[in-house]
C-alpha cells in the first residue's frame, strides 16, 4: 500500500476495525517513512454471478428479482420481509461458496425451495409451480402428494 502522502510503499496497521456489519475492514495506517496517518477499507470482492436460464440465456443474478419472486408467492402469506430477506440472503450465501461464476436458474429454485418448504408450504407449492413449470393439475398434484406424503 503506498503512502498517499509520500508514495513510501511500508507502513504498520494501528488500527482495525470492523465496517457495515462486518463486510468490511477499515484500516488506520501509518507511513514508515513520513508518519503520516491515513485510512483503507477492505471489502470482498464480488464476483458477478451469471444465472443460466432453462433455454440457456444467461443473465447476471438479480437479488431483486428473487426477493419479488418470493414475495409473490408468500402473497397473503404469514411469511414476513425479515424472514423473505433471510431466505435470500441464505440462497446468496450459499451461491457464493459454490466459488462459479456460473449457476442454473434451476438450481437457485431448488436452493429457495428448499426454505419455502419448512416455512410455509403454500408459499412453497406456488413457487415450485411457477419454478418446475407444472404444466397441468396432474403435476401439481404430484407435488402436493410429495408434501403430505
Amino acid at each position: 500500500m503506498k503512502c498517499p502522502f509520500c508514495g513510501h510503499e511500508e507502513d504498520r496497521v494501528v488500527d482495525s476495525r470492523s465496517v457495515q456489519d462486518g463486510r468490511g475492514v477499515r484500516r488506520r495506517r501509518e507511513c514508515l517513512k513520513c508518519r503520516e496517518r491515513y485510512t483503507t477499507y477492505e471489502y470482498v470482492e464480488n464476483v458477478t454471478l451469471t444465472v443460466i436460464k432453462s433455454d440457456q440465456r444467461r443473465e447476471p443474478f438479480e437479488r431483486d428479482k428473487l426477493v419479488k419472486g418470493i414475495r409473490l408467492a408468500c402473497n397473503k402469506r404469514p411469511v414476513s420481509q425479515k424472514k423473505i430477506e433471510a431466505i435470500v440472503n441464505d440462497v446468496e450465501a450459499r451461491l457464493h461458496e459454490l466459488s462459479k461464476n456460473e449457476v442454473t436458474s434451476q438450481y437457485v429454485g431448488e436452493l429457495v425451495m428448499d426454505q419455502l418448504k419448512d416455512i410455509d408450504e403454500v408459499a412453497y407449492v406456488r413457487f415450485a409451480s411457477v419454478y418446475r413449470k407444472f404444466q397441468d393439475k396432474t403435476e401439481f398434484l404430484e407435488e402436493l402428494k410429495k408434501l403430505l406424503g
